[in-house]
């Protein structure tokens, strides 16, 4: 890593990550540690008689990431002067679409679902094969593109869709809020369904051949290019200074993997939040022909990834919590303790395979055809000492790490990438008995960095090489990353988990028979199912 002759002292770098829930403003040493945050929760819109809708708010978020900006710099006591630069990195999937004037007029959030009819009407193009082109093309199907959300507007609101002369994705909007540039980068138009993932440019006959227009295609733009700077109307209201550069950031997986120091061919990792994801990166693109795994752009120009995803499993740890476990979040509170970590000291003392009771929740990842059965446990006894609090959430923690085992499997199936160690990171993480399990499981070595969260430490670094403070993203991600613990897997018990993994497979798939059946009612189903 090469840096400028700014000192650490002097010179800082601001990441704005704008997640599902909330937006951030983090403030960056040249080192990669954080200095200061100010963070606020937005609210996405439903739009009345409109189902699935989840429109973005553009004016008040605007409000909500100039405020974060502000108490940033004022938690870490710095002047705007300090800050070499700043990038934007964004939830996948949610667009904003501007007027011909550069003005946005109108964005959705990722969690949109409103376009399920469109989703269907897509679907039946080419004979039915004009999903699979999509996918062969991209690496996305249509369920969570663009393309049935600008249909739909099409359909439904032929104002907005008449007026829309250039898309982007939220991280851009940030970015152009900020520099009043417009353009996208690969990692989050990937996301579209209209990005060729060979060249990283957009694809315009997809659009064609699905009766939309394609003349609303922004330039396209690599992580860490300088899109310009702070403009004055952006300084005023944000309080950064006027000329800061604005480098071009990115969606938040990927350039969280690059906080990670995930940047070469083969390495892999597992990211433990509300949803798990599992990230292979490959050495050429490449889809897999059962289009079960997702295929995005890195940040790393030339590298994509292969992304699968576990459903709501930090979000099924929360219920679990907050619906059995009142006497343990007293007892922690009492204690000054995590309740998490106190769960798993409970946890540590049941045997490896939790007495084979087996949770039903995520499935692993079948893109094409993207549904769940419904939330249960299977095998529960009526003993106390066997099926009790502490063994569920065992359970619960074993069967995260097999489904990302599953996925991990899928990977490897289309890829010929099989991972030799992996990198987890995100709030499962900071669990020191789940971080066991997931080697037990997969039966590899993981490493566990010290920033867990690296998504705005990866948008840094985007903002850093555009200013010309580092030399190259991964050069810099790979420099950068910490490792505070590493756990080796347990052979005896990864037979274990190798024969509960074959298990679980069979009952899940027992269970997706009782929602084909109408009998039970899908976890999630992807639009258009």
């Amino acid at each position: 890593m090469s840096t400028s002759s700014a000192t650490k002292n002097d010179a800082y770098l601001m990441a704005l990550d704008a997640g599902t829930g909330s937006i951030r403003a983090v403030i960056f040493n040249l080192e990669g540690e954080q200095i200061a945050a100010g963070q606020a929760e937005w609210i996405h819109l439903a739009v009345p008689d409109v189902p699935g809708s989840m429109e973005f708010d553009l004016s008040k978020n605007w409000q909500l990431a100039c405020q974060c900006i502000r108490q940033a710099l004022h938690e870490a006591q710095l002047p705007a002067s300090s800050i070499r630069a700043v990038a934007a990195c964004s939830m996948r999937e949610g667009i904003v679409l501007y007027n011909k004037a550069g003005e946005p007029i109108w964005a959705c959030a990722n969690v949109d679902a409103r376009a399920s009819r469109e989703v269907s009407e897509l679907k039946e193009i080419h004979n039915f094969e004009f999903e699979r082109e999509v996918y062969e093309c991209s690496g996305q199907t249509l369920a969570l593109s663009a393309m049935p959300r600008l249909l739909w507007l099409a359909h439904h609101r032929p104002d907005i869709y008449r007026q829309a002369a250039t898309i982007t994705m939220i991280s851009d909007w940030l970015a152009f809020m900020l520099s009043g540039e417009l353009a996208v980068d690969p990692s989050n138009a990937g996301t579209t369904g209209m990005l060729d993932l060979a060249t990283r440019n957009w694809r315009p006959e997809l659009l064609d051949m699905a009766g939309l227009r394609a003349d609303m295609l922004s330039p396209v733009a690599e992580t860490g290019t300088r899109l310009g700077s702070v403009t004055a109307r952006a300084a005023e209201a944000s309080g950064l200074q006027a000329g800061t550069p604005v480098g071009m950031g990115g969606g938040d997986v990927q350039l969280g993997t690059l906080g990670l120091g995930v940047v070469c061919a083969g390495q892999t990792a597992v990211l433990g939040g509300t949803f798990w994801q599992q990230v292979v990166n490959l050495p050429k693109p490449v889809t897999d022909p059962e289009m079960n795994i997702r295929i995005n752009p890195h940040v790393i120009p030339g590298m994509a990834q292969a992304e699968s995803i576990s459903f709501f499993t930090g979000l099924t740890m929360r219920w679990f919590r907050d619906a059995f476990c009142s006497e343990e979040k007293l007892l922690s509170q009492r204690l000054g303790v995590d309740t998490y970590s106190l769960l798993e000291d409970m946890a540590a003392r049941v045997p490896v395979g939790s007495w084979g009771i087996t949770p039903i929740f995520s499935d692993a990842m079948h893109f094409k055809t993207w549904y769940h059965a419904a939330p249960s446990f299977i095998n529960l006894s009526i003993d106390p000492e066997r099926c009790n609090k502490q063994t569920l959430f065992r359970a619960l923690e074993e069967n995260a790490a097999i489904v990302s085992a599953c996925n991990l499997d899928l990977i490897a199936e289309f890829s010929g990438v099989r991972a030799r160690s992996l990198v987890f990171a995100g709030g499962g993480s900071k669990g020191k008995l789940w971080c066991q399990i997931l080697s037990d499981v997969t039966g590899i070595p993981v490493k566990v960095p010290v920033v867990k969260e690296a998504t705005a430490l990866g948008c840094a670094i985007a903002a850093g090489v555009a200013a010309g403070v580092y030399s190259t993203l991964a050069e810099t991600g790979e420099s950068l990353v910490r490792w505070e613990r590493e756990y080796q897997p347990d052979a005896a018990n990864h037979e274990i988990y190798l024969l509960q993994k074959s298990n679980w497979q069979a009952v899940y798939s027992d269970q997706l028979g009782l929602v084909d059946r109408a009998l039970t009612t899908s976890m999630w189903k992807a639009p258009g199912l």
